[in-house]
């Protein structure tokens, strides 16, 4: 593996060397097409298409070797899959039900890096699949169903990620019955649980500390757990969603990118600075009009495609200095000026990143910021684009984390000085 590791470092040094030539053979050519039709404009011109026809040639090796490697380093998502028969047969002895386990796509491959640090989650989620999901045998037996229960793992490619599902046939999720829990752990208002739809209602159970069970055990009841898989994957960059009918049964749908090493980014400007953007995270990008941005309780939000979206600016949130300012942070957008919002979405996080510009779509190299700088905030590391410029990787998931946490600590504060109790700002 640090072999193969070496490998992918030298790729990441070659990408970024392509698209260096790829950006000076552009200017070469811009330059040249400025010029009148003289003797040496003609000489150069056939230069400048032996060079792009050789750059062309680089272009494609790079790609090719690229993901040559990347594919060495695949592993099959079997060999995370393959403990849990063992597991959910310990479980089903220990809970006294009757469960059946059924694994799909254990040939599906996924970086070993990746794979590595799944493990967990995926326990995770099949162990409350036993414990919570599967009821038993007697109660299942009064409901109409089969005594035995029966939880599914699957695991497919969709373009550049790997989708994982586990799925179970027992008793779904309850939304009143979350709505009721989160009420009485303070979590929410009564009036907060009772606007919240059933999707939302499913992600209370992510929040930490939060556990439906009454009788604590070696599995459940400690409010550990589903607040772990959510922070486990928001680092590795991965999403999940939840879909759950009671009664019938609870489905998890894991999202992950295939490696984490390359990236595919949208470039986007705010005041003076360029940042990269993963574009895993981004589910689309809106032009701004007048009149979109709202404010909701001293909060800004968008409304698009039927749902309220909080809005961060992300000149405000990495304190950029605008380039014709003076040396202070860019103006917040006005009816005037012209400005972009990114809808990103990471973990079940959404936010809508409000930018001066989009710039392009380009695949980038992400480079660590060493132990000096590896904590910052909203930072997952940098890359150098084809004119050499160094530019920042934005990690959106600790982005939005990281925001949400200064909001309610910001409304914790204003409570306490008004001398009334906090209620969640969220």
């Amino acid at each position: 593996m640090s072999r193969l590791n070496q490998l992918m470092d030298l790729v990441g040094e070659l990408v970024l060397g392509r698209n260096r030539l790829l950006q000076l053979i552009t200017e070469a050519r811009t330059e040249h097409d400025a010029r009148a039709d003289t003797d040496e404009s003609l000489r150069l011109d056939s230069l400048l298409g032996e060079l792009e026809e050789a750059s062309d040639k680089v272009d494609y090796t790079t790609t090719e070797l690229q993901s040559a490697i990347m594919q060495t380093r695949m592993v099959e998502v079997g060999q995370v899959f393959g403990k849990f028969p063992r597991v959910v047969r310990d479980l089903a002895r220990e809970f006294d039900k009757q469960i059946d386990l059924t694994v799909e796509g254990e040939d599906t491959e996924l970086d070993k890096s990746l794979v590595e640090e799944i493990g967990d989650p995926l326990l995770h989620l099949v162990r409350n699949a036993a414990d919570h999901g599967i009821e038993p045998p007697e109660e299942r037996k009064e409901k109409g169903k089969d005594p035995r229960g029966e939880i599914h793992l699957s695991a497919s490619h969709a373009g550049n990620h790997i989708i994982i599902e586990i799925a179970d046939d027992g008793a779904g999720l309850d939304p009143d019955a979350l709505r009721r829990k989160a009420i009485e752990k303070d979590v929410l208002t009564e009036d907060e649980a009772t606007d919240l739809s059933d999707s939302e209602a499913y992600q209370l159970i992510f929040r930490p500390g939060f556990s439906t069970t009454e009788e604590v055990g070696q599995v459940s009841g400690r409010g550990v757990g589903m607040d772990v898989v959510k922070t486990n994957l928001a680092e590795l960059n991965g999403t999940i969603d939840i879909d759950s009918t009671p009664g019938e049964g609870t489905r998890f749908t894991l999202k992950l990118p295939l490696t984490l090493a390359i990236l595919q980014s949208m470039l986007v400007r705010s005041g003076a600075e360029t940042f990269a953007i993963p574009l895993y995270a981004v589910s689309e990008a809106v032009r701004l009009e007048p009149g979109m941005i709202e404010t909701i309780q001293e909060g800004e939000v968008i409304e698009h495609r039927d749902q309220v979206i909080p809005v961060m600016r992300l000149g405000e949130v990495l304190d950029v200095q605008s380039p014709d300012a003076g040396g202070q942070r860019a103006d917040r957008f006005t009816e005037e000026q012209d400005a972009y919002a990114v809808v990103v979405n990471v973990a079940h996080r959404r936010a809508a990143l409000v930018v001066d510009e989009l710039i392009s779509q380009e695949e980038v190299v992400i480079k660590s910021l060493g132990d000096y700088l590896k904590s910052v905030p909203g930072i997952a590391g940098s890359t150098i684009l084809g004119d050499g410029q160094v530019i920042m990787v934005l990690d959106i998931g600790e982005m939005i984390q990281h925001e949400e946490f200064a909001a309610e600590e910001e409304g914790a504060e204003a409570a306490d000085a008004d001398g009334v109790p906090a209620a969640s700002s969220k």
